[in-house]
């Protein structure tokens, strides 16, 4: 019995040095860095009744995002401009006021299935 009261006091403290690890706020970007850009395709897009705009993207298979379709603020309206339902795109998010809100969006050509996209 003490040998399994053991594990499981080091089960907690690993699980306790790991969250405490993974709470620590990221380095914060470099000026000279530029923004990863990540493809996506437009799935709709809506005005919130707080008056901000939600657009909901459906990632590509490796973005590297946990979920295939997710939903972020628009920082701009503007950023809007031009794009419909349907459309290809390019983001830039940052995590700002606890939300994820896109910085930069710009249309891009759909990629072909098998064929490499840049």
């Amino acid at each position: 019995m003490s040998t399994i009261l053991r594990k499981i006091a080091a089960a907690a403290v690993v699980a306790l040095t790991m969250g405490s690890l993974c709470a620590q706020p990221a380095a914060p970007a470099d000026a000279s860095t530029p923004p990863v850009l990540t493809r996506a395709r437009v799935s709709s897009f809506s005005k919130a009744p707080g008056g901000k705009f939600h657009l909901r993207l459906k990632l590509m298979p490796r973005a590297k995002l946990p979920f295939t379709t997710q939903t972020f603020t628009v920082a701009d309206r503007a950023l809007l401009a031009g794009i419909s339902e349907g459309d290809w795109v390019k983001f830039a998010m940052q995590r700002i006021d606890g939300e994820n809100t896109v910085t930069s969006l710009q249309v891009v050509a759909a990629c072909r299935r098998f064929q490499p996209c840049d």
